[in-house]
């Protein structure tokens, strides 16, 4: 892609995946619009993709609001020029169980969550089609194909990306454009949403482990949009182990989390009532503070994904997964023969690279 000049517009990119995936594409000359609601981390993104020999143009929007997200769309294109790549990476959330979480939280999640990815895909779609060109790469979850406690409202909004793609994609198909729309889908990840959540935990919340930093993730997002006639991407042998152990077992990963699931979120510290809670507005805006790319956990993340490399191969991919089927069905019949006492279905599919 060096060399390329090509337009890259990401959501999500003052923190997280989505600001490494920003720095990455700039690490290949390409020219990315930044599009998130706060101020100073995208003022932050916008000086790594430069330094990184990108070209940034920083939009604050708020993907929840469509005619922001055109606007906003309609000036990348007037400024940096047609738009070739579209990543969708914003969302929200909330930690708590959910008879705790209010209706408008839950609206609001989905507002951004899942409705930030359809105007996403909607804008893209309208400056891409008439061109007959372009890639859309939605960052999904294992989320959306497994729920956990205490994160009802984020998982029910990337089964909702998952679900809306799939038909996109047929519809694409139908009409034989040469648009193609493809997926990463993501294992925990060491970004900064763990300090800005917002949470009703009594212990600061944490991603399941194992997991993965925002770097690793954003190799495989800016393959990806290389790359996007493959259905979908995984990283992390932790995502595979999900997503198998889901379809082997999937009551007794329920009986698992049920067991596991709240601990294995929160910390041995207790919640902070100062914290900042992005929900409904950013945590790096006035006043706030530039969060970067990664969060708290580096010392515990992991820098590489050898599973990843092999999603991105696909002549290796059905070997990697007949593997992982052997792995994963090993270990429910382990754990199955103990009662689910020890061990962690999701954790030791990471331990094993699947």
């Amino acid at each position: 892609m060096r060399g390329e000049q090509r337009v890259v517009v990401v959501t999500g990119a003052s923190a997280g995946v989505g600001r490494a995936s920003a720095r990455a594409f700039g690490e290949r000359g390409a020219k990315v619009a930044l599009l998130a609601r706060g101020t100073r981390g995208l003022q932050g993104a916008a000086r790594e993709v430069e330094a990184a020999g990108g070209t940034a143009l920083p939009l604050p929007v708020d993907v929840a609001d469509h005619a922001a997200l055109a606007e906003a769309a309609r000036r990348v294109e007037a400024e940096l020029g047609p738009i070739d790549v579209w990543v969708n990476c914003a969302f929200s959330g909330v930690f708590a169980p959910v008879v705790e979480v209010r209706p408008e939280e839950f609206k609001r999640v989905m507002e951004v969550t899942y409705l930030g990815y359809v105007h996403g895909t909607l804008v893209a779609l309208s400056h891409m089609r008439p061109r007959g060109r372009g890639a859309i790469v939605q960052v999904g979850s294992a989320l959306a194909f497994r729920g956990i406690p205490l994160q009802a409202a984020y998982c029910a909004a990337k089964h909702a990306v998952q679900g809306f793609t799939e038909s996109l994609r047929c519809e694409l198909l139908h009409e034989r454009s040469s648009v193609r729309v493809t997926m990463v889908q993501l294992p925990a990840v060491n970004t900064p949403q763990f300090d800005w959540v917002l949470s009703r935990l009594p212990r600061r919340p944490q991603p399941v482990p194992p997991l993965y930093e925002p770097e690793t993730v954003a190799r495989t997002v800016v393959h990806a949009a290389a790359h996007p006639r493959r259905r979908a991407y995984w990283v992390g042998g932790s995502t595979v182990g999900t997503l198998l152990a889901n379809r082997l077992a999937p009551g007794l990963l329920d009986r698992y989390l049920a067991r596991t699931g709240y601990d294995s979120q929160q910390t041995d510290e207790p919640a902070d009532p100062d914290a900042p809670a992005n929900l409904w507005e950013p945590a790096d805006g006035p006043g706030g503070r530039d969060f970067g790319t990664r969060g708290r956990f580096t010392g515990s993340a992991h820098r590489r994904s050898p599973q990843a490399g092999l999603s991105r191969h696909h002549g290796r991919t059905a070997v990697a997964a007949l593997a992982a089927t052997a792995v994963t069905a090993s270990l429910v019949h382990r754990l199955t023969c103990r009662h689910v006492r020890r061990g962690d279905i999701v954790a030791a599919a990471g331990r094993h690279g699947v």
